[in-house]
């Protein structure tokens, strides 16, 4: 609402429907606030999987042999702990994929996969991805 009256310019402290001097209506403002972006929905959101998956034998066959040896306790248990948690890691990562802003809206985009160009999941314009950057396609 207005602190004033828009013809006699009272001050109004309070949220008058008409002005307390002149009579004036006093119309309440209305704010517009813009709608909050949508959140784009994930899309192969497992792709870091692979990789945590290929990883994780390596790391556990490594961690054991490391384990043989008098590094054992200092390099082969942690090695191994990562052997385990890398098909977790992997996904929360995104190891590999492009990743950045839409161009157009502003919306966090990744895990896109073997797509040079597609649609924004938030505002439907088109990106096309040119050097691992995401760009306006025309």
């Amino acid at each position: 609402m207005s602190d004033h009256c828009p013809k006699c310019t009272t001050h109004l402290s309070k949220p008058w429907s008409f002005c307390p001097t002149c009579g004036t209506k006093i119309q309440p403002q209305v704010h517009s606030t813009p709608p909050e972006s949508e959140q784009a929905p994930v899309k192969h959101a497992f792709s870091g999987l692979l990789f945590g998956l290929i990883v994780a034998p390596m790391c556990i066959i490594v961690g054991g042999m490391l384990c043989c040896t008098v590094l054992g306790a200092v390099l082969g248990i942690p090695v191994i702990i990562a052997g385990i948690l890398a098909p977790l890691i992997g996904p929360m990562v995104g190891i590999g994929e492009p990743r950045g802003k839409c161009p157009w809206c502003g919306t966090e985009l990744n895990d896109i996969v073997n797509s040079p160009a597609f649609a924004c999941h938030s505002c439907q314009g088109k990106v096309l991805l040119q050097d691992s950057k995401f760009v306006k396609a025309v």
